[in-house]
């Protein structure tokens, strides 16, 4: 849970709620997807993320870990489904359109899959990064195995694929929240809902995608709120809470969400919840 929660588009039987997808990129942007910052600073810290760099972000968001990685000098590239998120991506990394860079170090932020991001004569990347974290969510494992199946082969041998989870339930303060405001929703199908986050869930995908694990470390990543407003806001900008949306109504999700969120606000009305987030590296064979 995107950046940062693990974000899920999910269907089901009833009418999608309505919503700004725009206000609600910008809240992503905004508000919640700077909250796993600690996490993308550590990856790129034990990688010794630079220069030397080719890096691909797996659902990239609105940009904000890729253009950490730049700041650094890495080339970067990054792949999402949400076209609202990807165009402040593109506000973020190429604010002047690009003139002044470039052909080959231009960032490239593209809707669709990891093959659409690749150029055709650019080296191999050295670094795959899916920021992203499962676990939490039945399904989610799956979804990240899926794009692991077409970023690998864009990877050059022995290049890192960082993968990110939740810590258990629990050190994740967020984790009650997520359970008690989902609650009204019913799992789409082949979905499922809520579950316990698994110790293995990160080895067990790279498994799956033939990786080979090459260590791995725990993140503290406090959510940090301005007001539970904010909060709010920022909790539901990741998409989770639509199903239970589409359930019942908006105002009732709001008013079970600030009411999960009453335990983590302080005295001053900022609300604060701990969490730890573990991550993964892996070797490309």
């Amino acid at each position: 849970m995107t950046p940062t929660l693990v974000r899920q588009h999910l269907t089901h039987a009833g009418a999608a709620p309505r919503v700004d997808r725009r206000a609600r990129a910008r809240d992503w942007s905004e508000i919640q997807e700077r909250m796993l910052v600690p996490l993308y600073e550590a990856v790129y810290e034990r990688l010794d993320v630079g220069p030397a760099t080719r890096l691909l972000g797996l659902g990239c968001g609105s940009g904000l870990a890729l253009l950490l990685a730049a700041s650094r000098g890495a080339s970067v590239a990054g792949v999402d489904t949400c076209e609202d998120r990807l165009a402040l991506a593109r506000e973020r990394l190429l604010p002047d359109g690009g003139a002044t860079r470039t052909a080959r170090a231009e960032p490239r932020v593209v809707h669709g899959s990891p093959a659409d991001a690749a150029r055709a004569d650019a080296p191999a990347y050295t670094v795959v990064t899916a920021f992203e974290p499962i676990g939490c969510l039945a399904g989610d494992a799956e979804g990240l195995a899926g794009l692991l199946a077409e970023a690998v082969p864009l990877a050059a041998r022995g290049a890192a694929v960082v993968l990110a989870g939740w810590g258990p339930p629990e050190r994740c303060a967020t984790a009650s929240v997520l359970r008690v405001a989902t609650e009204p929703a019913e799992p789409p199908p082949g979905t499922g809902g809520w579950r316990p986050t698994g110790r293995d869930d990160l080895e067990r995908v790279a498994e799956r995608a033939g990786l080979r694990p090459d260590g791995s470390g725990r993140v503290a990543c406090p959510f940090g709120y301005a007001d539970a407003d904010s909060a709010v806001r920022g909790l539901k900008s990741t998409g989770l809470f639509d199903p239970a949306i589409a359930a019942t109504d908006r105002e009732q999700v709001d008013k079970e969400l600030a009411e999960a969120l009453h335990p983590y606000q302080r005295p001053d009305g900022t609300v604060w919840m701990p969490n730890v987030f573990r991550y993964l590296v892996a070797r490309v064979p």
